[in-house]
């Protein structure tokens, strides 16, 4: 895509103009403007609630069987395939990330186009045990219209998550992407659009959150939102929510445990430490941002860890080499070193990082080095605020309860890593932790078949797996009298 004015976005089907404020997108190496557009504003959203309210009604998509659904989810899949590298490229320039995470992230939207192809075959409807002359069934259908709202930190992939599920359920989605980072989610429209899937099934509506997410989250059309984001919108969206009496589904905030025991293998775990907070630059719900060592085995492992992290290779996201590439906004880097300055007046000791790199060829990006911090409590502000970026703090433990004290201490409950070769220990302090997904012996390793969310203010809902579809129905349930016999009560 060239740099300069995208003054496109799709609206219940139509390639048009948007009539809300312009958006830009900045280049996170060095500051440029790369696109911008105009967004939408609540007459848009209007319009494409109503066109997708239509097209979900209409007989053309709703009357559909699974198998005849699911071929176009196919050749979505085939669509993203044959763009693989535009997409990836598009994501770099728009986002900051590197080449190689970007390349996945379209893998991964990909394969979830397929996933939920295959899967929704294998979704059934059930006849329930009756406890009369009647027969019972319990039915799925589609909510109608759904909102999605996607962050900036992996576009393309979060939009798959949303919109293939949804359409495999048979609704009509209206997507809003992040401010920040629009362009992948725009070129994705084209790409649904190009499948042949009926016009208003899909708006793409770029625009800020407190315009254009607003006039989702609120209209009367829209039946259910997927929200994956920071935890203050999500509160904001469930109460307006709430309001509606609308269903949400709210992939939130993190601040996970990473835990290592002192019978750890070590190269093992350094590697997936390093992964684990310091790729996509920190800027992962997920990040493993809270370490926690045995104390027996605390130097040995933090030191170790701050010389791999000194020799990560900085730089801009195009460079195959790259493994920490820039933040996705400079006003977004302002704030991780700010919140690093704040963990210093808290009395925590920089071991590594701490600033931005120095050098002409970082001068005007949003670059921020590899950070590890230490010295500071577990309820300290650093330790129980998200930084989302390439921030670590390490803390010692003494003991399994110790251990468990501490990390169940957050408000958040999104993921956990542990690090161990014992089998029993691993499987115990898993089921112990607070976490919608724990990793043992590896980090940020994903399956679309697998379901993924947050507890407690990480998030409520679930997304991926086969049961990801069901999160986009409503259930029913049908009764059949089998005898002609009359209620007794009416005689």
């Amino acid at each position: 895509m060239a740099e300069g004015i995208v003054d496109e976005i799709l609206v219940g089907g139509v390639w048009r103009r948007g009539a809300g404020p312009l958006v830009e997108s900045r280049s996170p190496v060095d500051g440029r403007v790369i696109a911008a557009l105009h967004g939408a504003d609540a007459a848009d959203v209007d319009e494409a609630v109503r066109a997708g309210k239509a097209a979900a009604e209409d007989p053309a998509w709703r009357g559909l069987l699974p198998h005849q659904r699911a071929k176009f989810l196919v050749r979505i899949a085939d669509g993203i395939a044959a763009a693989a590298e535009e997409l990836a490229r598009l994501q770099t320039l728009d986002t900051g990330k590197s080449i190689n995470e970007t390349r996945a992230l379209v893998a991964s939207a990909e394969g979830t186009f397929r996933y939920f192809a295959a899967a929704l075959e294998t979704v059934e409807e059930s006849v329930t045990p009756s406890r009369g002359t009647y027969l019972t069934m319990s039915v799925h259908e589609p909510i109608g219209v759904v909102g999605a709202i996607t962050p900036w930190n992996s576009p393309i992939a979060s939009d798959a998550q949303k919109i293939a599920p949804a359409l495999a359920a048979g609704n009509a989605v209206v997507l809003k992407p992040a401010e920040w980072t629009p362009l992948v989610s725009l070129r994705l429209g084209r790409i649904i659009h190009a499948a042949g899937l009926p016009a208003g099934l899909l708006s793409v509506l770029p625009g800020p959150g407190t315009v254009t997410g607003d006039a989702i989250v609120r209209h009367p059309g829209v039946g259910k939102v997927s929200f994956t984001g920071g935890t203050a919108t999500g509160r904001a969206i469930g109460a307006a929510a709430a309001q509606k009496i609308m269903p949400v589904s709210l992939e939130l905030g993190g601040k996970s445990p990473t835990i290592v025991f002192p019978d750890a293998d070590l190269e093992q775990t350094l590697a997936g430490l390093l992964f684990g907070i310091f790729s996509s630059s920190g800027q992962s719900c997920i990040a493993g941002s809270r370490l926690f060592v045995h104390a027996s085995v605390y130097r040995e492992v933090v030191d170790a860890l701050v010389d791999r992290a000194r020799s990560l290779r900085v730089g801009p996201g195009d460079d195959p080499a790259t493994q920490v590439a820039p933040l996705v906004a400079h006003a977004h880097r302002d704030k991780v070193a700010a919140m690093v300055d704040r963990a210093r007046k808290e009395g925590a000791k920089v071991l590594c990082g701490g600033a931005a790199p120095e050098g002409e060829a970082y001068e005007k990006g949003a670059y921020y080095l590899p950070t590890i911090l230490e010295g500071l409590p577990n309820d300290a502000e650093t330790c129980q605020e998200e930084i989302f970026g390439p921030v670590l703090v390490a803390l010692p433990f003494e003991d399994e309860d110790d251990l468990v004290a501490q990390a169940n201490d957050s408000v958040y409950g999104l993921a956990c890593g542990i690090w161990t070769r014992d089998y029993r220990k691993a499987a115990r302090v898993a089921r112990r932790i607070d976490a919608g997904t724990v990793w043992i012996n590896t980090y940020k390793q994903f399956s679309v078949t697998t379901p993924f969310g947050g507890m407690k203010e990480s998030g409520i809902g679930r997304e991926k797996g086969r049961e990801g579809i069901f999160g986009y129905m409503r259930q029913k349930s049908l009764y059949w009298e089998l005898t002609e016999a009359p209620l007794p009560w009416a005689l």
